[in-house]
Order: structure tokens, then C-alpha cells, then sequence
């Protein structure tokens, strides 16, 4: 497994759709420990293929640091609920901004052994699995954003 470069938010991979995943290939197993290792390595809870620049329908989310999940070809399939709330982004580094999600969703999903699986999720794995499956469609938080980018404050200055 080797850490992958983060593209980020100006790179045009950032604003093309994915292609769906036909089989799972070593190439492909390859892809998902590297995007798992390259998350965790950025402190992220989410990430998409197009943010690691292979076009392919594959997403990886954390929001425990316990339940690694992955979704191969991902359909958003039911949606309810609303939250409001700060997100963020390894492809747009050092912002957040104010988005509204569903505080619930529904997707349906291929797993590592290429088997159909339904995931539920609420608040902030909701909120995750949209702003995920969102950049496989080629496109960024930032286009949701209510208000403006906000600067993350800088919580280390105190160490």
C-alpha cells in the first residue's frame, strides 16, 4: 500500500464524472488499500477515487476511526431527514463552509468481494457518504456552500 497525492480543488480530475467499476481487479484492491491508507494518513473521514485521480466509482469512509467502509459503485437510493452543520474537505484543505444534508440515507453498494450491499447512515455518516458520492459525479462541497469558505483555525498553535 503507498499514500496517494490528494488532488485538490482547481485540479480538473476534481470536475469529471467516474466510471463504474466492472470487476474487481489487483489494480483495484490496490487502489482501495491505498485510498484507505492515504485517508487515514490525512486525518480524513472520507475519499473518493477522483480525489486520489483514478476516475472510478470507488469511496472510502471512516467517521469512527472503528468502521472502515467501502462502497464500490455507490447509488444514493433513499434520503430524508436535514441537517445543517460545518464540512469540510481533503480536496479543499485548511476550509470549511456551512452545507445542509440529509440526516439519513440509503445506498446501495458493491463490497471487496464485488456482493450488492445496502448501508444506512445518519448525521455525520450521512453527511459523509453524500459529499463522497457527490465527488464521483465531479463535484465539490463548495458548490453547496451557504455563506462563505471559512479558514479552519489552526488548533496545533498551542503544542
Amino acid at each position: 500500500m503507498a499514500i496517494r497525492t490528494i488532488r485538490e480543488i482547481g485540479d480538473p480530475v476534481l470536475n469529471k464524472v467516474s466510471k463504474e467499476v466492472k470487476e474487481i481487479t489487483p489494480r483495484v484492491k490496490e487502489l482501495i488499500g491505498d485510498m484507505f491508507e492515504t485517508m487515514y494518513e490525512a486525518n480524513g473521514v472520507g475519499l473518493a477515487a477522483p480525489q486520489v485521480g483514478i476516475l472510478k466509482r470507488i469511496v472510502v469512509i471512516d467517521t469512527t476511526g472503528e468502521d472502515p467502509l467501502l462502497l464500490i459503485n455507490p447509488k444514493l437510493i433513499e434520503a430524508d431527514g436535514e441537517q445543517k452543520g460545518n464540512e469540510g474537505c481533503l480536496s479543499v484543505p485548511g476550509k470549511v463552509g456551512i452545507v445542509t444534508r440529509p440526516n439519513h440515507v440509503k445506498v446501495s453498494a458493491q463490497n471487496e468481494n464485488f456482493e450488492t450491499v445496502e448501508i444506512e447512515g445518519d448525521e455525520l455518516l450521512a453527511r459523509a457518504i453524500c459529499h463522497e458520492l457527490e465527488h464521483l459525479d465531479g463535484h465539490l462541497y463548495v458548490e453547496k456552500v451557504e455563506g462563505e469558505l471559512m479558514d479552519v483555525e489552526a488548533e496545533e498553535e498551542e503544542d
